[in-house]
């Protein structure tokens, strides 16, 4: 792994003792309320955590798939705790899962997948995950007290600028935090939150609470495209002869590691540097990637706390990429998937997917 920048988190070694942290369990079972039958629903397939720190112990909220469906498996968020951030416990059933609910048109048969996690001071945690309902993902938010019993809010885009944003193929939240301890808080800029989301392009949000989020738009008649602006400016008043579209923070690179596809990783990081994101790139490039035709490898930015849309640096090589035979051969190409990343006992520890098909874990010092 490389260390490019002086602001970038690591460098991070995969923990090889422990790899994969989780995988697959045939065993466990649960009573899938949509269909009203048992079934294995991690039988398939665990990966793409999130993770938290709680009661000086490690919890992963990962996506587990069964072998039911028509979508390779409906996903269900499992939860997994460790004493060592290293060896996990798996809970027998999934914590959130579709039912017939309210939120069943977003869920049903694809299922939740993907979550990324924030907590508060007052002891709330808010997940944010993608809905499937086989035809539009859908960013979502659901808030617990204890990581078990959810409580889910829907799309987190349904009522921003009057809908205008409540069908948009949305995944991958990535709100902005400061480290304290071992605990990362949602921190607010220019007096609101900020959340980095998007697959291909990475856009921003903002939002009040945490729950209702409204995305980050520019003028498209020839403003200045770094004037960008949320629901707290005023030019994001109705104009009709004004056209509003979503601002990009990064886009694929043509040639690089990145240049097919962008996705943000765990929780944005405010540093002294700026705020540090890592996030997913997806390359496409045979030749350079020993053959395969895509690959999933993390990178990191650093943005401007001061403008959150404003990028200052970027990495020009992956910092973590597919090496290990769990990591290059499962459900998908060759994959490192980063989602959680916790501080823990005075180090960093970052998990991700590896091919779509199992967990694993690397860690890094802090400075």
């Amino acid at each position: 792994m490389t260390k490019e920048y002086s602001w970038m988190l690591g460098p991070f070694e995969k923990a090889a003792e422990a790899n994969p942290c989780l995988v697959p369990n045939a065993v466990s079972r649960f009573f899938c309320p949509v269909q009203e039958k048992e079934l294995g629903w991690e039988a398939k397939d665990v990966f793409n955590p999130a993770a938290v720190v709680k009661d000086d112990r490690v919890y992963l909220l990962y996506r587990a798939e069964d072998h039911e469906g028509k979508y390779a498996g409906t996903s269900r968020i499992g939860l997994a705790v460790s004493d060592d951030g290293l060896h996990f416990t798996t809970m027998p059933e999934p914590v959130l899962y579709p039912e017939k609910d309210e939120f069943s048109v977003y869920e049903w048969e694809g299922g939740c997948e993907d979550p990324r996690i924030v907590e508060t001071k007052d002891g709330r945690y808010f997940l944010y995950y993608t809905s499937y309902n086989g035809k539009v993902a859908l960013l979502c938010c659901a808030e617990s007290t204890d990581l078990v019993h959810w409580k889910k809010h829907g799309p987190i885009f349904k009522d921003a600028m009057n809908g205008k944003y409540k069908n948009l193929w949305s995944k991958s939240g990535a709100v902005v935090c400061r480290q304290e301890g071992d605990h990362f808080y949602p921190v607010k800029l220019k007096e609101t939150y900020w959340m980095y989301w998007g697959e291909s392009d990475i856009y921003a949000a903002t939002s009040d609470d945490l729950i209702h989020w409204t995305p980050v738009e520019f003028l498209a008649d020839g403003a200045d495209p770094s004037h960008s602006f949320s629901q707290h400016d005023s030019r994001c008043k109705d104009n009709d002869e004004v056209a509003r579209v979503l601002l990009p923070i990064i886009r694929p690179r043509v040639g690089n590691y990145d240049e097919f596809l962008c996705e943000p990783g765990p929780q944005a990081i405010l540093t002294d540097a700026g705020i540090v994101l890592i996030y997913n790139g997806k390359g496409d490039n045979p030749e350079r990637l020993g053959g395969h035709d895509t690959m999933y490898q993390g990178g990191q930015l650093l943005i401007d706390p001061e403008n959150p849309t404003c990028l200052i640096a970027r990495t020009t090589r992956p910092f973590i990429s597919p090496s290990e035979s769990f990591e290059l051969e499962g459900q998908v190409m060759p994959t490192c998937f980063l989602e959680g990343l916790v501080s823990f006992h005075g180090r960093y520890y970052m998990y991700y997917g590896t091919a779509d098909s199992k967990v694993a874990v690397a860690s890094a010092p802090q400075k």
